[in-house]
C-alpha cells in the first residue's frame, strides 16, 4: 500500500520515480482528463453559467488506470503543475477519483528535484478553490467568446475561422501596427561626423550634437554639406571634458516572457519551440551518471524572484569561481513589478553546479543551447555590475556644438561571464583639456531616412502582450500559434504580417465587438481573474458582467452584418480538366490552387511559388513549398519523380566551383553567407561580398 503521486506528464513521472524509489507509486494523467464538450457550448448560461464537464475522448483508459492505482494506494497526492491550470487539473482528478473536498492531497513544487518533492510531500494541502475558480472563469469566458463569436465569422466570412479574447487582441495589435506602417511618412535627415586630431596627437570622432533626444539629426541637407565644407582643416574648441563612472547592472533571471524573447534573439527559436524545449528541461532528462533529472525550475512564471537557498548557492559559486568582488551585494534584491502574480520563482537551473559544458553528451543541441542561456542568465544575475569610465568631450565650432563619447571598462563584473554588450565598443578618447583646440581632419555627411515602427516578431509581440497585461505566461505560445494556424497572421522572415483575412476579421470585430479586440479591456479582464484568485471577486460575477453586453452586441451584429465576399486571386495556371484559370484558395495547410468551376470541376493542386532556380538533380524548377505545420522549404517541381529538397532559401546565382545554385545561410548576430547547395562542394562567401 504505497502512496500514489499523480503528475501530468510521463516524463515528469519518470523523473520523480527515479529519486523517490519504490516507496511511492507515480502515475501520469497525461494532461487534462475532463473538459467542456467540443461539440457544444457546454455552459448553461441560463443556470448562472454552470459548466458541464465530460471525460476527454481517449482518456477513459487513463482514468480507469488511475482509479485502480488509487484504490491500492495508502493515500493519493496530486502533483500537477503549480499554476491555475495545474490546480484545475488536480480538481478534476479529485472529482473522477472520488477524493473528498478539503482532503490534503495537493502538493506543489517548482523544481523537480528530490529535496523539492520531499518537502512538498511534507506540506500537502487541500485543493485551492480560488485558483480553480479563476481557471474556470477563464475557460468559460474563452468558451463563450469562441463558441458564440466563431459561428458568426463562419456565416459572415468563411467556415473554419475562430475568435477569442486574447487571440483577437493580439491580431488587433498586429493589424494596428500594419496601419501605422502604411500611414507612416518618411522624413529625410542628415548626420555630420568629424575626425579630429587632439593636441597630443591622438585622433577621435566627434558628432554634431544639438540639445534634445534627436540632437544628431540635421533636417537641412544643404546646411549639413555647407558646414562640413567649412570644418575641413579648421579647429574645434574643447568646451568641456566630463568623466564619470557608469555601472551596468546584470539583467534579472528569466521570466517566461524574457526567456522567449532572448531565445528568439540569440538562438532564433520560435516561441513555441522555446516552450517545448524548456518543458523537456523542466520535466527531466536522462543524464550520464545521474539518471533522470529535472534541470530547470517551473517555466511559466512572471516573477524574477529567487529562493534564498538558490541565491546563497549561486553566490557561493560566484565567489569560488571569480572572487568576492564579483559577487552581487547581499542587500540588492529585485523589486516586484506592478501586475506580477509572483506565484513562482524565476526560471533558473535546479543546481548551479550543473555546468552546461558537463551536459554536452546528454542533451540535444537545442536543449543545451537553451539550458546554457538559462544557466548563464541566472549566474550573471548574482554577479556585480560592470563598471565603465565614461568620458564626454564637448566641442564647438562657432555656434555649432559637437560631442565625442568614449568609455573604458574598469571592472568587468557580470560581463566576465557573459562578455561585453553589443553597444560596448570599448572606445577610449585621447587626453584633452578645456580650452584645447582640435584640428578637423575630415568631415562626413551621411543621409538617413526615418523608418516606420517595425512589425512585431513573435518575441516582441510577447513583450508587448506582457507590457499591456494581456494573457499570462502560459498563454503566450498557444496564442501566437493559433493566430498563425487560423491564417490571420503570417510569419515572413521572422516578422508577423496580418493577412487579408486577418484584417477583415479584425475590422468586423473592431466595429461590432470593440471590447473583444481592445487590449485595455482584455488586460482589465485579466486583472479581474487575478482578483478571483485572490478571493475578492466571485468568478460568476466576472462572467455575468462580461456576458450581458457581449450577448447584446452578438444579436445586433447578427442582424446588421452582411456576408463578406472575398475575391479569389486568379493564378496563371490553367485547369487541365476544364480549361479555366485556377484560383488561389486558403485551406487548413496553407494556400492551394482550385478550379473556379466547383462543384462541376473539383480539380485542386498544391500552390508552388517559383524561385527561378534550377534543380541540381533533374534540371526542373525549384519551388517554394510548405510543410503541414506551415514551415517553408524548397523542393523540385517534378516531385515525386525528383525528391530534392532544401530548407535554405535558393539564390539565383550559380556556384563558381561546381555550377549548382547557392543558398542563404543566415547567421544570428553576424554577417550571413551564400553557400553551395551541393553536398561536399564547400564553396561559401559573405552575403555582402560581391561576386
Amino acid at each position: 500500500m504505497r502512496p500514489l503521486i499523480i503528475v501530468e506528464s510521463p516524463a515528469k513521472a519518470k523523473t520523480i520515480e527515479k529519486f523517490l524509489g519504490r516507496t511511492y507509486t507515480v502515475r501520469a494523467s497525461k494532461g487534462h482528463v475532463r473538459d467542456l464538450p467540443k461539440s457544444q457550448l457546454g455552459v448553461a448560461v441560463d443556470k448562472d453559467f454552470e459548466p458541464r464537464y465530460i471525460t476527454i475522448r481517449g482518456k477513459g483508459d487513463v482514468i480507469k488506470e488511475l482509479r485502480e492505482a488509487a484504490k491500492k494506494a495508502e493515500r493519493v497526492y496530486l502533483a500537477t503543475d503549480p499554476d491555475r491550470e495545474g490546480e484545475a487539473i488536480s480538481w478534476h482528478l479529485a472529482q473522477v477519483l472520488g477524493i473528498k473536498e478539503r482532503e490534503p492531497v495537493r502538493i506543489v513544487f517548482h523544481e523537480i528535484t528530490k529535496d523539492a518533492v520531499r518537502s512538498a510531500l511534507r506540506h500537502a494541502r487541500a485543493i485551492d478553490d480560488r485558483l480553480v475558480d479563476a481557471q474556470q472563469a477563464r475557460r468559460v469566458l474563452d468558451r463563450l467568446v469562441g463558441y458564440q463569436l466563431s459561428p458568426l465569422l463562419w456565416r459572415k466570412v468563411r467556415p473554419g475561422l475562430s475568435a477569442g479574447r486574447v487571440q483577437s487582441a493580439a491580431v488587433h495589435m498586429i493589424v494596428e501596427r500594419e496601419e501605422e506602417i502604411r500611414a507612416f511618412q518618411p522624413q529625410e535627415y542628415w548626420t555630420l561626423a568629424t575626425e579630429l586630431e587632439a593636441p597630443s596627437g591622438g585622433t577621435f570622432t566627434a558628432r554634431y550634437q544639438q540639445e534634445g533626444e534627436d540632437g544628431e539629426r540635421i533636417l537641412d541637407g544643404e546646411f549639413a554639406q555647407s558646414l562640413a565644407g567649412e570644418l575641413q582643416g579648421k579647429d574645434l574648441a574643447v568646451v568641456a571634458v566630463e568623466s564619470r563612472r557608469r555601472r551596468r547592472t546584470p539583467p534579472p533571471p528569466f521570466t517566461t516572457s524574457t526567456l522567449q524573447q532572448e531565445a528568439s534573439r540569440k538562438l532564433g527559436f520560435t516561441v513555441r519551440r522555446t516552450m517545448a524545449v524548456a518543458q523537456a528541461l523542466y520535466e527531466g532528462l536522462e543524464l550520464a551518471g545521474e539518471g533522470h533529472v529535472g534541470l530547470v525550475t517551473y517555466i511559466r512564471t512572471d516573477s524574477t524572484r529567487i529562493a534564498d537557498e538558490a541565491r546563497d548557492a549561486v553566490a557561493a559559486f560566484v565567489r569560488e569561481g571569480y572572487g568576492d568582488a564579483y559577487a552581487q551585494p547581499a542587500e540588492r534584491r529585485e523589486r516586484r513589478r506592478v501586475g506580477v502574480q509572483d506565484a513562482h520563482e524565476a526560471i533558473r537551473p535546479t543546481s548551479v553546479l550543473r555546468h552546461p559544458d558537463a551536459l554536452k553528451a546528454s542533451l540535444t543541441r537545442e536543449q543545451l543551447q537553451l539550458y546554457r542561456l538559462i544557466w548563464q542568465r541566472f549566474v550573471a544575475s548574482a554577479m556585480s555590475p560592470a563598471e565603465y569610465e565614461q568620458t564626454t568631450i564637448r566641442l564647438s565650432f562657432g555656434d555649432h556644438p559637437f560631442r565625442a563619447v568614449g568609455s573604458v571598462l574598469v571592472f568587468p563584473g557580470f560581463q566576465a561571464l557573459t562578455g561585453a554588450g553589443e553597444e560596448d565598443d570599448g572606445s577610449d578618447l585621447p587626453k584633452v583639456s578645456e580650452g584645447d583646440r582640435c584640428v578637423c581632419l575630415t568631415a562626413t555627411v551621411e543621409p538617413h531616412v526615418t523608418e516606420p515602427p517595425p512589425r512585431y516578431t513573435e518575441a516582441t509581440l510577447v513583450k508587448a502582450l506582457e507590457e499591456r497585461g494581456i494573457g499570462r505566461p502560459s498563454t503566450y505560445a498557444p496564442t501566437i500559434q493559433v493566430i498563425q494556424d487560423r491564417k490571420y497572421v503570417e510569419r515572413v522572415e521572422r516578422r508577423l504580417h496580418p493577412t487579408e483575412l486577418g484584417e477583415i476579421v479584425d475590422g468586423m470585430l473592431r466595429e461590432h465587438f470593440p471590447e473583444v479586440v481592445d487590449p485595455e479591456f482584455t488586460a482589465e479582464l485579466e486583472g479581474r481573474l487575478d482578483k478571483v484568485e485572490e478571493g475578492t471577486v466571485d468568478w460568476k460575477e466576472v462572467l455575468r458582467d462580461f456576458y450581458v453586453p457581449f450577448h447584446r452586441d452578438l444579436e445586433q451584429a447578427e442582424a446588421v452584418i452582411g456576408k463578406v465576399e472575398q475575391q479569389d486571386e486568379v493564378s496563371d495556371v490553367q485547369c487541365e480538366n476544364c480549361g479555366r484559370m485556377m484560383v488561389i484558395k486558403h485551406g487548413r495547410f496553407g494556400r492551394f490552387l482550385a478550379c473556379p468551376g466547383y462543384p462541376e470541376c473539383k480539380n485542386t493542386k498544391p500552390l508552388r511559388e517559383p524561385t527561378g532556380v534550377q534543380c541540381p538533380v533533374c534540371g526542373g524548377e525549384i519551388v517554394e513549398r510548405r510543410t503541414r505545420r506551415g514551415r517553408t522549404f524548397y523542393g523540385c517541381a517534378n516531385y515525386p519523380n525528383c525528391t530534392f529538397t532544401t530548407w535554405k532559401r535558393p539564390v539565383r546565382e550559380s556556384c563558381p566551383e561546381c555550377g549548382a545554385f547557392l543558398v542563404e545561410q543566415p547567421r544570428r548576430g553576424g554577417q550571413g553567407e551564400y553557400v553551395c547547395v551541393r553536398e561536399g562542394c564547400g564553396y561559401r562567401r559573405p552575403m555582402a561580398q560581391a561576386r
